[in-house]
Order: structure tokens, then C-alpha cells, then sequence
């Protein structure tokens, strides 16, 4: 147990070999913004190690109101940033290392899936954040890919015997200009943060 947070359960924890999956923290004593951010410094070592063991962290009765205060706790955590090059989502910059999710409208549905996991550098950790609450659904689902990954090997195992010996190859085809109807509608521009065709080209070769 750290000293500067509380482990709880809720209903929609699952459990996979008899680890909760996500692990749930709650204050240990009256919470805030600046008490919070100094307990992810003091006890990184700690929330590194309880991520890395159960795959995922929500915290729970945290005073987090804004976008910025979001990104004050992402930066307590200092971890390295990694630029928005080369992602299929159409995003917003708020503020700092804060972004939109996704702009597309809420009838259009994301299939799980690994984060940018078609360029060569992608993000080793994500952050969410709901700063208003949404009426009715609203929920981020994730899944631990090598639960997955065991699933699939059981139910279609020459399928994945091929993936691993041969991989497997995306192609996009990217309009010029972003499509908001679009969850995946990044345009060529946004994509490579250029209006230069052959700049664009150029990056599209390292991701």
C-alpha cells in the first residue's frame, strides 16, 4: 500500500489470475489539485510498478475539474512526450499535452484498437479525462491486448500463426483536408502538420 493513495474496489473491476483489471485509487486523506500532482511525484515508482502489473489505473475522487488541471497531473508524471504525428483521429490541442479523443459524432462507433499502432512510434502510456459528463453512455472501454491476444490464439490459432510469421501491412488512403463525420477522417495536412505535399510524402515514409 503507498502512503499517498487509497486501493478500492468498484463493480466493474474484472479480474484476470486474480488481478483486478483496472486498479482503482482513491484519495488516502482530503484530496487536491497540488496534493495530487505531488503524490504521482512522490510515489512514481510505485504507480509505474502497479501499472505495469495490472495494465491500467483509474483514479477516483480526485479533484480534477478542467483540462488543465488534467494536465498538471500528466505532467507530474513526467513522462517523455510524444508528438501527434501520423494518428487517424482528428483532434483538438486544449492545452499543454491535452487533446480531443476523437471529434467524429457519437453514432460513429471505435472498435478497439492499439493507439497509432500503425507508425513505428507510438505512445507506450494514454491518459483520459472527462471534463462533462455526458447524459446517457459516455464510456471509454479498454481491454488488456494480451488477454485478447491469448483468446484469439485458443479460438483461431493457425490465423495467428500467421500474423506472427508473416505481420501484417495497413495502407491509408488520406484526403487532403480532415473529415469530421470521420472517426479515423485525419486528412494529409493535420496528419503530418504540413500543407506540403512533398513534405507529407517525406514524413509518410518514417511512420
Amino acid at each position: 500500500m503507498a502512503k499517498q493513495f487509497n486501493e478500492i474496489g468498484i463493480a466493474q473491476q474484472k479480474h484476470y489470475n486474480s488481478i483486478p483489471f483496472p486498479s482503482v485509487l482513491s484519495p488516502i486523506s482530503s484530496a487536491s489539485l497540488s496534493r495530487l500532482a505531488a503524490a504521482v511525484a512522490a510515489d512514481k515508482s510505485y504507480l509505474d510498478s502497479l501499472l505495469h502489473k495490472t495494465g491500467a489505473i483509474l483514479f477516483r475522487g480526485f479533484p480534477l475539474t478542467t483540462a488543465s488541471d488534467f494536465n498538471d497531473v500528466v505532467e507530474a508524471f513526467d513522462f517523455e512526450e510524444l508528438p501527434y504525428i501520423g494518428g487517424a483521429a482528428p483532434r483538438t490541442n486544449i492545452v499543454g499535452r491535452v487533446f480531443t479523443a476523437n471529434e467524429s459524432p457519437p453514432d460513429q462507433k471505435i472498435p478497439f484498437h492499439h493507439e497509432m499502432a500503425q507508425v513505428p512510434e507510438f505512445p507506450s502510456k494514454l491518459f483520459f479525462f472527462c471534463e462533462v459528463e455526458p447524459g446517457s453512455g459516455g464510456e471509454t472501454p479498454i481491454v488488456l491486448s494480451h488477454i485478447v491476444y491469448e483468446r484469439m490464439k485458443e479460438k483461431y490459432p493457425d490465423f495467428v500463426a500467421r500474423l506472427e510469421e508473416h505481420g501484417l501491412i495497413y495502407i491509408r488512403v488520406l484526403g487532403e483536408e480532415d473529415n469530421p463525420s470521420s472517426p479515423i477522417g485525419r486528412g494529409w495536412k493535420s496528419t503530418f502538420l504540413t500543407k506540403d505535399k512533398s513534405v507529407a510524402e517525406e514524413r509518410s515514409l518514417f511512420v
